[in-house]
């Protein structure tokens, strides 16, 4: 019979505290009388892949590095009706297992836990971590794409499996989770956070700060550049327009100063800026709407925004550019 629920621990030289990861799930498994597999994925050089098959977990041996490749290779095998994922680095209580399989049961299909509406062990997160990254990071999830959700890289998260399969997740980085509560977003998900408790983590930590808040960072630009290039692009492009024609007319005055041509070049600056950040908002969703569900009218536009029609404008808009400059030119000399 298959296993109803899949226990998904990405593993990647955690021979520390892997022992211990094991011990709380086999003793959470039997006390709650589940119907569950333990499945390590692992890129080990240590002995957790030993560890592993001394705890009879099922041991996925695969040596792919990258928190978000240890998951969609374990994807691949579980059997599970209901998937539930965690770190193996002992920071979270596995006793939160039946919370969360009975929070799918109730009609969710995505939970994630929050682990500062709980208790958070002394040292469990650098404080860097706990006032600038995770708030920061999460705010600027829930501004871009409207989600409630205030812990978005909390490790401790379950899923229905059916609705896995909607999410075609595809980042090998830390940016999977981002990418996974992204898309479930825009699949219309129905997501439940819950109050978890937060240890200090057995063994030494594979997080990159930088890099890996970078990670987050462009993946969610990539997929909502509207905040970030349009508008912005948009704004410096009107404000260059407006301050253009009215230093032509001789219409500008500050502080009384009359301002003639010379600040034409910071007016043109800014339209070059701008236009330049609105054609990359462009690319950006061009890019985006490979991998998310877009809105009906975007699709239909992108269906009729060939290459062959884009490249006439492109032509029109250069043939003017000539056009203007050369009548310019002409009534200078």
């Amino acid at each position: 019979m298959s296993p109803e629920l899949s226990i998904i621990l990405p593993c990647r030289n955690e021979e520390q505290a892997l022992p211990t990861c094991l011990e709380s799930i086999r003793e959470v498994i039997k006390k709650n009388n589940l119907n569950a597999e333990i499945i390590v994925s692992d890129s080990s050089i240590d002995k957790s892949p030993e560890i592993a098959k001394k705890h009879k977990a099922i041991l996925l041996k695969h040596d792919k590095i990258g928190y978000g490749n240890a998951y969609l290779e374990a994807f691949k095998i579980a059997k599970g009706k209901y998937l539930f994922m965690a770190d193996a680095d002992n920071t979270y209580n596995f006793s939160y297992i039946p919370e969360f399989l009975s929070a799918l049961k109730e009609n969710n299909d995505f939970v994630i836990g929050n682990r500062f509406s709980g208790m958070m062990e002394k040292d469990s997160m650098p404080l860097t971590h706990k006032y600038l990254g995770n708030p920061v990071l999460s705010f600027i999830l829930r501004l871009f794409f409207q989600t409630k959700i205030r812990d978005s890289h909390c490790g401790m998260r379950a899923i229905k499996k059916e609705s896995l399969e909607k999410l075609n997740l595809q980042t090998s980085g830390m940016e999977f989770a981002s990418e996974m509560i992204i898309k479930a977003i825009k699949n219309n998900l129905k997501i439940k956070e819950i109050p978890i408790n937060y240890k200090k983590r057995i063994g030494n930590s594979k997080l990159n700060s930088l890099g890996d808040a970078w990670r987050h960072l462009r993946f969610m630009f990539i997929y909502s550049p509207f905040f970030l290039f349009f508008i912005p692009g948009l704004i410096l492009f009107l404000i260059g327009i407006n301050t253009l024609l009215l230093l032509y007319f001789g219409k500008l005055k500050i502080l009384g100063i009359q301002l003639i041509i010379h600040p034409m070049f910071l007016s043109s600056l800014l339209i070059i800026i701008g236009y330049q950040l609105i054609i990359f908002s462009v690319f950006a969703k061009s890019y985006a709407i490979t991998h998310l569900k877009e809105p009906p009218v975007l699709q239909k536009l992108y269906k009729y925004l060939s290459i062959e029609k884009v490249a006439t404008l492109g032509i029109i808009a250069t043939i003017l550019g000539i056009t203007i400059y050369l009548s310019i030119f002409l009534n200078w000399i």
